[in-house]
């Protein structure tokens, strides 16, 4: 990429053409609203602290005070920022300095001042442990079509780890319900093949026969999961139910769709999963903590999903 013009725009038309360019690279709405977001506050530190106004004034010493100032970022609360949070916002700068690189703006080597924190390796934070699960999966009735629905949510999520945007994307006819698995498409548009467990596998094939029907408005609807105009059941309605949900059991750790994911994660790992397997199963592209990483067949992640997941111990008791 060369773009000469890039020398004559002043910092806000550069890091405007920036993310024009992601968009014209099918980011993400939501990636792209993150990258706006710490680029409009990047700019606006540089012209009021730095007093620069374009892009070839950038130095290192701007950035190694811009890395400080990342680390010093607080919450909405007052509390600072977690490391992964720091590396975000250092990540979209090193980005946006890799694009103006190359275009001969600035050179390559002010990414070297900005270098990425050490993150704390752990499992994350608000998980359940199995018996809370359950309880909340059997605490969902099943009586409507609605009610059914979200059970056979509640248990695609614990099940398979799967993230709720992933399953929310999916179609009727990523679900083999023949083989127990669902086609994925994860980051990155990658898809991956995930395994069903015996119990979501269960709910969903009745979800599909005969909940799904009720449900549907349009025929030409291929959305798995429907609100009740038929539609796509979405994102934010999915995180305001499991919000209200929740209230009832009065959990310590605030509980949304990704703790089934981490919970599910936790789980195996804590019942001898391989990890290179629960990395597949969770869509990740590597594990920071190794060098390299076993692809796997949806053979072997059924087998592993099969002897460690908590709820097909269930199905055996």
């Amino acid at each position: 990429m060369n773009d000469p013009s890039q020398a004559n725009r002043t910092l806000q038309q550069s890091y405007r053409a920036y993310l024009t360019r992601l968009r014209s690279l099918n980011y993400s709405h939501k990636t792209l609203a993150e990258y706006s977001y710490t680029l409009r506050r990047l700019v606006a530190w540089l012209e009021r602290t730095c007093k620069l106004t374009a892009p070839a004034q950038l130095r290192k010493t701007h950035f190694e005070a811009w890395h400080r100032h990342v680390r010093e970022f607080k919450t909405a609360k007052g509390y600072p920022i977690k490391p992964p949070t720091v590396n975000k916002h250092l990540a979209v700068t090193r980005s946006y300095l890799y694009y103006l690189a190359a275009t001969g703006i600035v050179p390559k080597s002010l990414v070297d001042a900005l270098p990425l924190v050490k993150e704390p390796v752990m499992l994350p934070g608000s998980t359940l442990p199995h018996a809370q699960v359950r309880r909340v999966l059997r605490k969902q009735e099943t009586r409507t079509p609605e009610g059914y629905r979200m059970r056979t949510i509640l248990e695609l999520l614990y099940t398979s780890g799967i993230r709720a945007r992933e399953l929310l994307g999916l179609d009727v006819a990523d679900i083999d319900l023949e083989y127990g698995t669902a086609r994925v498409l994860g980051k990155g548009s990658k898809e991956r093949m995930v395994p069903l467990g015996r119990t979501a596998h269960r709910y969903l094939e009745t979800y599909i026969k005969a909940i799904r029907p009720f449900l549907v408005r349009d025929r030409g609807e291929t959305a798995l999961f429907l609100n009740a105009r038929g539609a796509r059941y979405s994102y934010s309605s999915l995180q305001i139910y499991i919000q209200r949900f929740m209230q009832q059991f009065h959990f310590d750790e605030r509980v949304t769709a990704h703790t089934f994911r981490r919970s599910c994660a936790t789980e195996m790992i804590r019942s001898g999963a391989n990890v290179y397997h629960v990395k597949e199963l969770l869509g990740h592209e590597t594990l920071r903590t190794l060098n390299h990483y076993l692809k796997l067949t949806i053979a072997d992640l059924k087998k592993t999903h099969e002897r460690t997941h908590p709820r097909e111990r269930d199905e055996r008791s």
